[in-house]
């Protein structure tokens, strides 16, 4: 069942999608305001161009076409920068990254759309579902500060506003939909649109902005190693031919 069909407080379907174009326009402005305020997109553009600068290569554009796509399917759909983590570990980002496209997918198509197919109400719950999942396995069992640091679970950085205020959304979302036949429903609802918007509305000072930076990052450092550059890193120091001999050294070594 579609959960926004019946809303409490006998709530418009218009006010619902107010509400959804409001959290996108305010993703795309905080999205901006992280942009400006810490030059992300300037210092990203000034180490591409001093890359290229000292490139020994250059690459061409369909080489940077076949670059954007293993981007698209190594780094972002299956998050190969987590290649180098535990194996839980990556499966709970992809749970926490699948999750949360399905849940906000199925959403603007559940408040837009109202479709009378099943499938969307059930790719919402499952995305909810997902995300709590990944969310509260990582939380729990999988943080650096907690697992390697021995910090406890319930300690809270600024750092951690955007996962908190996700599994605050998506649990919340769900309780909301499994309590609708009952008077509390009004009160998980209420909380849901809170746990929603601080998710969305803080995007300045949270991580969710990383989304969009990461696979530029990712596209960035696949060119930078095609041109044979090492970025801003210095080049390695090459051991002069004469070491081996004057050590004594044998010269495959």
């Amino acid at each position: 069942m579609n959960p926004f069909a019946e809303l409490p407080f006998s709530l418009s379907p218009v006010f619902m999608q107010v509400y959804v174009v409001l959290m996108i326009l305010a993703v795309a402005v905080g999205t901006l305001v992280e942009v400006v305020h810490k030059k992300s997109a300037q210092y990203f553009l000034e180490n591409w161009r001093n890359s290229k600068k000292k490139a020994p290569r250059q690459v061409g554009g369909g080489k940077i076409v076949s670059l954007a796509v293993q981007t698209l399917l190594l780094d972002v759909l299956a998050s190969a920068e987590l290649k180098d983590c535990s194996t839980r570990r990556r499966v709970a980002h992809l749970l926490i990254m699948y999750g949360f496209v399905a849940h906000i997918i199925a959403t603007i198509v559940l408040v837009f759309g109202y479709p009378t197919s099943a499938i969307w109400p059930f790719l919402w719950h499952v995305g909810a579902l997902m995300v709590c999942v990944g969310g509260y396995w990582f939380w729990f069992f999988l943080r650096v500060d907690v697992l390697a640091e021995g910090y406890s679970p319930f300690r809270v950085v600024r750092a951690d506003l955007f996962i908190l205020s996700l599994l605050a959304s998506a649990t919340l979302g769900l309780l909301w939909s499994l309590l609708q036949a009952t008077g509390v429903a009004w009160l998980f609802f209420s909380l849901y649109i809170i746990a929603t918007t601080v998710l969305f509305g803080s995007v300045p000072w949270s991580k969710f902005a990383h989304m969009f930076f990461k696979p530029a990052a990712a596209l960035q450092k696949r060119v930078t190693e095609a041109e044979g550059s090492r970025s801003n890193l210095p080049a390695p120091a090459e051991k002069p031919e004469s070491f081996g001999r004057a050590q004594g050294v044998p010269q495959n070594y």
